[in-house]
């Protein structure tokens, strides 16, 4: 199983980064060959379109679980389309997330975040 956590850094001992669309990486964690890799985010300097150019990004990695604080509505559209399972995680060290979310004790999202307008946007609250 591979899993993506936004993240703000390479490695797992990274914070993770409640952002997905803006997140300056993605570490991708292997389960079967523990192998870890980060992929630098190609949407974190869109004007526009940042989650969707992250989704897509995730997408071509063929994750099976993204770990994430939050996901605008295009975004989690495009992941959920493609079977990958979205994980809400607050701020830890991305091998804690990983290791919270193998515990089971992460929520899964089943809806989309707020939607933000481009580098001005942000996230403004949460549910």
């Amino acid at each position: 199983m591979k899993i993506a956590v936004s993240s703000t850094g390479k490695n797992l001992s990274s914070m993770t980064d409640v952002r997905f669309g803006r997140c300056n990486y993605f570490v991708i964690y292997d389960t079967e060959g523990q192998q870890v890799k980060a992929i630098e985010n190609k949407g974190q300097m869109s004007g526009a379109g940042a989650g969707i150019a992250a989704a897509n990004q995730i997408i071509d990695e063929d994750v099976d679980v993204v770990i994430t604080g939050n996901m605008g509505p295009n975004a989690f559209r495009l992941v959920k389309n493609s079977d990958i399972n979205i994980y809400r995680s607050g701020v830890v060290e991305v091998e804690k997330a990983i290791q919270l979310f193998k515990d089971g004790k992460l929520d899964e999202l089943t809806d989309a975040g707020p939607a933000h307008a481009g580098m001005g946007g942000g996230f403004k609250g949460g549910r």
